[in-house]
């Protein structure tokens, strides 16, 4: 269980650095980004290696598998390359503006279905029993660490956030963000 505990305090950490991004501290914004990502990749790691597996049929193990394949790169695209990696993750200060083509033009969180999947292939993949006790705890702290960053970071952060939030859901895509999403991955195409 201290695997489960090591990934929540990985979710505090990415998420806090929102507020070192505002408040503009030298060096805190990469090194919270690399010690947070660093814990729950090795939280990830440690709950897939554990001995205690989920007597799943062979079939499953390739579903995981290709859903990996889907689930991984979409993540790297929203959290990597949709958003400017060097202003997001690297440069002292929030970025320069908002982003709301691509995969954000779909809901504001992209990145949470990802997740999810991500999490859901590798429960597949490796059987591991912890991991799927994991999860949802993971998943669900997550999501309130997403609505507290919407609900009172972001409108800080960035011009134009209260305006993106009134065109564009949360968590489930509808319609409109659908062709929006569309349209905008073919304007950059």
């Amino acid at each position: 269980m201290i695997y489960v505990a090591v990934g929540a305090l990985s979710f505090l950490i990415l998420h806090i650095l929102d507020i070192v991004s505002l408040k503009r501290i030298p060096g805190a914004k990469p090194f919270t980004w690399i010690l947070g990502s660093g814990l729950l990749v090795y939280a990830l790691m440690m709950a897939c290696l554990q001995s205690d597996k989920l007597p799943l049929p062979m079939w499953t193990t390739w579903l995981g598998w290709a859903l990996l394949s889907i689930s991984l790169p979409v993540l790297i695209y929203s959290l990597f390359i949709n958003l400017p990696f060097r202003k997001t993750y690297v440069a002292i200060g929030v970025g320069d503006k908002l982003i709301t083509t691509g995969l954000y033009a779909l809901v504001r969180h992209p990145w949470i279905h990802c997740s999810v999947l991500l999490l859901l292939s590798l429960i597949l993949v490796s059987k591991s029993s912890l991991l799927l006790i994991a999860s949802p705890i993971w998943i669900l702290l997550n999501i309130l660490l997403v609505v507290i960053q919407d609900t009172f970071i972001f409108s800080r952060m960035f011009a134009g956030y209260d305006q993106y939030r009134k065109e564009t859901p949360m968590l489930l895509p509808n319609r409109k963000s659908i062709s929006a999403c569309i349209r905008t991955i073919k304007t950059r195409a």
